[in-house]
């Protein structure tokens, strides 16, 4: 019966034995193939500049600056205006970038090229409270001319370090000139209900809240006015009635019986009257009563003198009492125009008092209107004032800032590739290479190796092995494989150490770190 035979370790050496002149060929070409690609591959040199993100200079708490974005943010935002097209093909054009020998690439390739060659990478560290905080970023540039890569670097880190100033300085002068021209409009709007609440005020002056109390006093005053005039007005009217009854008496008083003492009394004659005219016309005027009353007694006699009739001369006192009712009646004539003016004037305080809540309820809307216009007014002014105090310190340089911490270096060793680790990468690669093309022959050979193979193969047991017979030329051809594996191996370690050489260290320093280290 046939089973599956696996391989031993004899059948194992025995194939490296077979198989070692494919092995020793297979290392040397994949450790050349690895050789020649580190030294085949271009160097790529690497110029950097380091700008630092140095904070506002004047402290926050004195002046607050607009610009208070995140470093990584305004890092990107400045990276990406920095790659524009633009930008780019001015670089490309100036320096000659990645000009091809062959045939020419698209200005998109070379943009394209010009980005993978550019790198930004932050530095960032961690602060009490604020977490990771960024403090400066990395502006570098890979080519394979290490002047190009330097120049290019500078010309980076310069259009990082305009691009930063112009940008914090547009966006400190684009937010002064929207709040000014906010503050106008709110300045505008503001002087608008001042207009409309000094008009509202002049067409109800009789009715504000304000005057309220003062328009209450002015009616209680009015009121007790009033009282006091009316009280006046009917005292003067009863004594315009006793006046009216002095002068019924006083005209009865004229008529006597002979006899009695008012009888005895002579009418004045008209030089008295006159003499006493005169008299009352220096002390008084010819509006008095009393003056008139005498004026009148004279009047009396002369046209009784010229009329040879005789009249019933008039007493001084009726004229008197007359002349008192006529003042009282005068009197009684005032309080009463006092009085409707009072009145007059109450009904208007009532009027006014009676519009006032109607007054004030338009005038509380128009006063919020105008406190809520004036407080964003006072508060776009103040953001206003702030925002010009932040373009100013953006002009003169004194907010966060950007500043260049280490320039552009000319390379002295290139960045890529790195030759070391293809080399060192050709020495795992070469052993593992040969081994699986090995084994890919085996498993492509149909050849039974050994006694136990051929039995697992016919499935039969073998009863006599006759070994291998060697010749001469067998053993010429063996030292012949053995003199090329020793030269194989002489010049594989020679070609090792030239790389060590090379590519790692001299190896006379190699040599004497070694011998320093077992000293």
């Amino acid at each position: 019966m046939k089973s599956e035979y696996e391989l031993s370790l004899n059948d194992y050496i025995a194939i490296i034995k077979d198989r070692a002149l494919l092995l020793g060929l297979s290392f040397a070409v994949i450790l050349g193939v690895s050789v020649a690609v580190a030294v085949a591959i271009p160097p790529v040199y690497q110029s950097a500049g380091t700008i630092l993100v140095e904070s506002q200079q004047i402290s926050p708490d004195l002046i607050a600056a607009n610009n208070s974005t995140f470093a990584d943010e305004r890092i990107e935002v400045i990276r990406q205006r920095v790659m524009t097209r633009e930008h780019l093909m001015r670089i490309i054009e100036k320096y000659n970038l990645f000009a091809s020998k062959g045939r020419p690439l698209k200005d998109s390739d070379r943009i394209d090229q010009m980005r993978n060659a550019i790198a930004v990478s932050t530095v960032s560290t961690s602060v009490k409270g604020r977490g990771e905080v960024t403090i400066a970023f990395r502006v570098s540039f890979d080519h394979k001319e290490p002047e190009v890569a330097n120049e290019v670097a500078n010309e980076l880190v310069t259009l990082f370090l305009d691009e930063n100033i112009r940008q914090r300085t547009e966006r400190a002068s684009e937010t002064t000139e929207f709040l000014t021209q906010e503050a106008n409009k709110l300045r505008v709007e503001l002087e608008a209900l001042e207009n409309q609440l000094a008009d509202f005020k002049q067409a109800h002056a009789n009715a504000l809240p304000e005057h309220q109390e003062l328009r209450m006093n002015m009616l209680s005053r009015a009121e007790l006015e009033l009282k006091e005039v009316d009280r006046d007005y009917k005292s003067a009217q009863e004594e315009l009635r006793y006046l009216e009854l002095e002068r019924s008496a006083a005209s009865a008083g004229l008529l006597v019986q002979p006899g009695t003492a008012a009888a005895a009394e002579k009418p004045q004659d008209l030089g008295s009257l006159k003499a006493e005219y005169a008299r009352l016309l220096a002390r008084y005027k010819e509006a008095h009563p009393d003056v008139r009353a005498v004026k009148r007694k004279i009047d009396a006699l002369e046209a009784s003198e010229g009329g040879g009739r005789a009249v019933v001369p008039v007493s001084l006192d009726v004229a008197r009492v007359q002349a008192r009712m006529a003042a009282a009646q005068v009197r009684i004539n005032s309080l009463a125009e006092q009085k409707r003016e009072l009145l007059k004037k109450m009904d208007a305080y009532e009027a006014e008092i009676l519009e006032t809540p109607q007054v004030e309820r338009g005038l509380v809307t128009l006063m919020r209107d105008h406190d809520n216009a004036r407080k964003k007014y006072e508060e776009i002014r103040t953001k206003e004032m702030s925002a010009k105090i932040s373009e100013s310190l953006e002009q003169e340089n004194k907010a966060e800032r950007f500043v260049l911490l280490e320039p552009p270096q000319m390379p002295e060793q290139p960045v890529k590739p790195n030759r070391k680790k293809i080399v060192a990468l050709g020495f795992v690669l070469a052993p593992a290479g040969a081994g699986v093309l090995v084994m890919f022959l085996e498993m492509l050979n149909q050849r039974i190796r050994g006694v136990e193979a051929l039995a697992s193969v016919l499935g039969k047991r073998v009863l006599v092995a006759i070994p291998y017979i060697t010749t001469q030329a067998d053993l010429a051809r063996r030292r012949k494989w053995r003199t090329l594996l020793i030269v194989t191996g002489v010049l594989l370690i020679t070609l090792m150490l030239v790389l060590l050489h090379v590519f790692y260290m001299p190896l006379d320093l190699l040599i004497i770190k070694a011998m320093a280290r077992f000293e």
